[in-house]
């Protein structure tokens, strides 16, 4: 690539940031695209030369004047194929009114496509499917509204149902955030428990947003794992994980899984093996979830949760084993 293309590459990517970002300094710029200041200065008169409307904010960098709109970006058949994907798993994996925000999204990025790459989009779709937890109408239609909740600091009162229990408590949650790990959980402060609690977003019966905005919390995701990890009444459980021993989509599934049962931190060792570390609360849960990883999982500590794997393992065989001497 010659320099007047990269420059005018460096351009155009520089007015799709400037719309994106309220306030860019020339130092960050210049870090993104490995150049100097100098260059970032030089490409910033160019812009305003052309017509952008940049105003410079002295000592802190640069924005675009408010409410300027720049025509619409050319996007490339790769960014829109990278764009398909996420459709697909907003479709896939989260509720109907997400999934029809997208498609929305997805309708404007194709409107500024061009015909063959329209063309291109139709036929690839029906080649990327994502296999959700269920059929989307019959998911809680509740992770766009915590999304909104999250955003704009509300409390929401929900009914969640107990999963050993079945209970139905209504409480109000002061939610920080949503991860998903098979299903989608958020992570909030139940006012009811006085605490963070992790509710799983398919056993809400019940969401509203209330009125009520609540004071931002300084608390993370990786906060609240961490608190999870450290909670008095929780035992420490080390395993070793070989993952050259299994399937690499049942590694993928522990990985994915792994912060339902106590994950605290984990460190690669020199022999390609995982060690991982887990504050738990219940040693037949965890028990039930190793059981599948039986030749790949080396249980470091504690003794009891051995025990209870081999006898978990023997009540297995005992039922499963074929009737012999008939």
């Amino acid at each position: 690539m010659d320099h007047e293309t990269n420059r005018l590459t460096r351009l155009v990517t520089l007015l799709t940031l400037l719309q994106t970002k309220r306030l860019l300094s020339a130092t960050e710029l210049a870090q993104r695209f490995s150049v100097s200041t100098r260059t970032i200065y030089r490409d910033i008169r160019t812009l305003e030369q052309a017509g952008v409307p940049i105003v410079t904010q002295d000592g802190k960098g640069y924005t675009l004047v408010d409410g300027y709109r720049l025509p619409p970006i050319m996007f490339t058949r790769e960014e829109a194929m990278a764009l398909l994907t996420a459709e697909k798993l907003a479709i896939g994996l989260t509720d109907t009114s997400t999934a029809q925000l997208t498609g929305s999204a997805m309708d404007k990025v194709r409107a500024a496509l061009r015909r063959t790459d329209r063309d291109h989009l139709e036929t690839f779709a029906p080649h990327i499917q994502v296999v959700g937890p269920g059929e989307l109408h019959s998911r809680p239609n509740a992770y766009q509204q915590l999304v909104t909740a999250i955003t704009q600091q509300r409390v929401v009162k929900l009914s969640y149902r107990a999963a050993v229990s079945a209970e139905v408590t209504t409480r109000d949650v002061e939610p920080i955030g949503l991860y998903l790990s098979q299903q989608w959980h958020l992570v909030g402060f139940c006012r009811l428990r006085q605490a963070f609690r992790n509710f799983r977003l398919d056993r809400i019966q019940d969401l509203s947003i209330r009125a009520e905005a609540f004071v931002a919390r300084s608390e993370t995701l990786a906060y609240y794992w961490a608190q999870e990890a450290t909670r008095r009444g929780r035992e420490k459980v080390v395993i070793r994980l070989q993952p050259t021993a299994v399937p690499a989509e049942s590694v993928q599934r522990l990985h994915d899984t792994k912060h339902q049962f106590g994950w605290a931190y984990e460190q690669l060792l020199p022999d390609g093996q995982t060690e991982m570390t887990f504050f738990i609360g219940s040693m037949p849960y965890i028990a039930a979830w190793l059981l599948p990883y039986a030749g790949a999982v080396t249980v470091l500590e504690p003794a009891e949760l051995l025990q209870e794997l081999s006898e978990l393992a023997r009540r297995s065989y005992q039922f499963f084993a074929p009737a012999t001497g008939v």
